[in-house]
C-alpha cells in the first residue's frame, strides 16, 4: 500500500491531476504555507485581541473550506476536473497565483511588527495606510482570496472551487469583524476615515 512518504506526497497530489504543471500550484501553495509559518515569530506584543469564540465566526468557513480545497479530497470523493488547462494555461495561472501571493508578502512585510494571524491590537498600533495599504484595506486577504480562486479554477473539482469560496468567504468575514475591531480600539476619526478613503479588498472599488 502507500508506505513510502513519497507516495503519500504522489497520492494527495494527484487530487489536483497527475500533470506537473498542476502540482506547479501544490508546490507553491506549499512553500508560502512554510514561509509563513516561519515569519510568524516577527511580531510585537499583543495588547488586546478578538476572543476565540467570537472568531469561529470566520474560523469555521475557512476551515472547512481548507479540507474541500485539499488535493486528498478531491482524489478520496473520486472526483474528475470539469475541465483541463494546457500546461501553457496552467503556468498563466501559477502567475497569477504568484501574483496574489506576492502581494501578501507585500501586505505583510508592510505592516512589520503589528502584523498577526488573529484580530489583535498591537502595542503602538496605528493606522497604515501606505504602500498595499493605500491600495486595499487588507492586501493579505486580496491576495489570499486572489490566489485562492484561481487555484480553484486551475483544479477545476467542485470541492476545489467550493473550498476555494468557503476560504474567501471566511477572509471576507474576518475583515469585517478586523474592521469593527480596529475602529472600536484605534478610534472612529482615525480608522473610519481610513475605510472612506480606501476600498476594503478590491483596487478602485467605491469605498464600503
Amino acid at each position: 500500500m502507500l508506505n513510502d512518504p513519497g507516495q503519500w506526497l504522489a497520492f494527495a497530489l494527484s487530487g489536483w491531476t497527475t500533470t506537473w504543471p498542476t502540482q506547479l500550484l501544490a508546490i507553491i501553495w506549499i512553500l508560502w504555507v512554510m514561509s509563513w509559518v516561519l515569519a510568524s515569530f516577527w511580531s510585537g506584543q499583543t495588547k488586546k485581541h478578538v476572543m476565540t469564540w467570537d472568531s469561529l465566526k470566520y474560523r469555521f468557513p475557512i476551515l472547512v473550506g481548507a479540507i474541500l480545497f485539499l488535493p486528498l479530497t478531491g482524489k478520496v470523493l473520486g472526483e474528475k476536473p470539469l475541465w483541463q488547462f494546457g500546461s501553457l494555461g496552467i503556468y498563466v495561472l501559477a502567475c497569477l497565483v504568484l501574483a496574489g501571493i506576492s502581494f501578501t508578502w507585500w501586505g505583510r512585510i508592510h505592516l512589520g511588527r503589528f502584523w498577526s494571524n488573529a484580530i489583535t491590537h498591537k502595542e503602538g498600533h496605528q493606522v497604515i495606510d501606505t504602500g498595499p495599504y493605500g491600495l486595499v484595506r487588507h492586501p493579505i486577504y486580496t491576495g489570499l482570496i486572489a490566489g485562492m480562486l484561481v487555484t480553484g479554477t486551475a483544479v477545476g473539482t467542485v470541492s476545489a472551487m467550493l473550498g476555494a469560496a468557503l476560504i474567501s468567504l471566511g477572509m471576507g468575514l474576518k475583515a469585517r469583524m478586523e474592521e469593527g475591531f480596529l475602529t472600536a480600539e484605534l478610534g472612529a476619526d482615525a480608522y473610519g476615515s481610513y475605510c472612506r478613503r480606501v476600498p476594503m479588498l478590491i483596487p478602485f472599488l467605491p469605498r464600503t
